[in-house]
């Protein structure tokens, strides 16, 4: 689990193909010496396991699932990720709360400067649309953010200086696609909703 805080701006050094997955390797200010083969890193809103660590470098290995359903399947030497280590017992919930299975991926349709921030419109997959509420929590590229405003297939977040800063979203531009998790609550409470069958 985690929380939607980004903690590392990460870089995918190199991708290699093996018999089953990709093999990443991201380099990462992360101290290694903490990260136990086998732990979950939230990588742009995936959550992956650390196959291998170097000293400024994590591995992880990607099946083609995640790659076709993912961003992931576009990364190549030099992108920058999102990354965020796993939420710890005790830990300040700063977020909401983040599963790191990716629901879809979603496409940035415009960015306008508002107040100080950027509105970022973003176009989500129709089958996703009816988790997603004004002031509810939505999950783009492992960041937790508040949905602003909902249009048809559409919504609004406005990301503040310091998250373009210290994300990729101070790199995204209009067409960017971006991995989208739903809030967990919205889809237990669409579940319960649902007429049975």
């Amino acid at each position: 689990m985690f929380t939607g805080i980004i903690t590392d701006l990460g870089t995918v050094m190199d991708a290699t193909q093996g018999a089953a997955a990709v093999r990443f390797r991201i380099g990462t200010a992360y101290d290694l010496k903490t990260v136990a083969l086998g732990a979950s890193i939230s990588c742009n809103g995936c959550c992956l396991t650390v196959t291998d660590t170097g000293a400024d470098w994590f591995a992880v290995d990607v099946s083609r699932e995640t790659l076709d359903h993912t961003t992931l399947g576009d990364w190549i030497a030099g992108r920058r990720v999102n990354l965020e280590r796993a939420l710890k017992a005790g830990d300040e919930l700063g977020g909401h709360i983040v599963s790191g299975h990716v629901d879809g991926v979603a496409a940035i349709e415009s960015i306008t400067p508002e107040e100080g921030s950027q509105r970022f419109v973003v176009a989500a997959p129709p089958a996703l649309m009816r988790y997603i509420a004004p002031k509810g929590s939505v999950t783009l590229d492992g960041i937790s953010l508040t949905v602003n405003a909902v249009k048809g297939d559409t919504f609004g977040v406005n990301i503040i200086p310091h998250t373009q800063a210290v994300t990729t979203f101070g790199a995204l531009s209009s067409g960017s696609r971006v991995n989208m998790e739903i809030d967990v609550i919205a889809r237990y409470v669409a579940r319960i909703l649902q007429p049975s069958t």
